[in-house]
């Protein structure tokens, strides 16, 4: 059973302009950052911008929708994806159990086991290259 939205990631071509457009003129806290994107959050909720190059050639990109799931439910949820043949778009290569999926119109969607505090901490074990954290 889904539980909420988990995250946002966008693909940006520009990370320091987005970093700033997000963090000082939309208002979000900036919580990490590394050479290929950026953590941040408001409120509960946060955003990863992630730098894809390939979005400015308007080739698909990285950005998509994560939805929460708990971890007692996420096998359960992936099987029954699967069973219905609905098509993954990318392996999971973050902390928590993830699953990349496509909906009928190719929109990119996820369900994803963590929050920002999980992916913080998995993180300072094992940063990103050039990685820095704030607070």
């Amino acid at each position: 059973m889904l539980t909420g939205i988990s995250h946002l990631t966008i693909a940006v071509t520009d990370l320091q302009a987005s970093i700033t457009f997000y963090k000082d003129i939309l208002g979000m806290r900036l919580k990490a950052s590394w050479d290929g994107g950026a953590y941040l959050s408001v409120g509960d909720f946060w955003v990863c911008l992630s730098l894809d190059r390939k979005r400015a050639g308007m080739q698909p990109d990285y950005t998509h929708y994560a939805f929460s799931i708990k971890q007692s439910d996420f096998s359960d949820f992936k099987s029954r994806l699967e069973e219905k043949e609905v098509e993954a778009w990318r392996d999971n290569s973050s902390e928590g159990d993830s699953f990349y999926f496509l909906d009928p119109d190719g929109h990119k969607l996820e369900i994803h086991v963590g929050n920002l505090r999980s992916r913080l901490e998995a993180c300072r074990s094992s940063p990103y290259s050039g990685m820095k954290f704030y607070e």
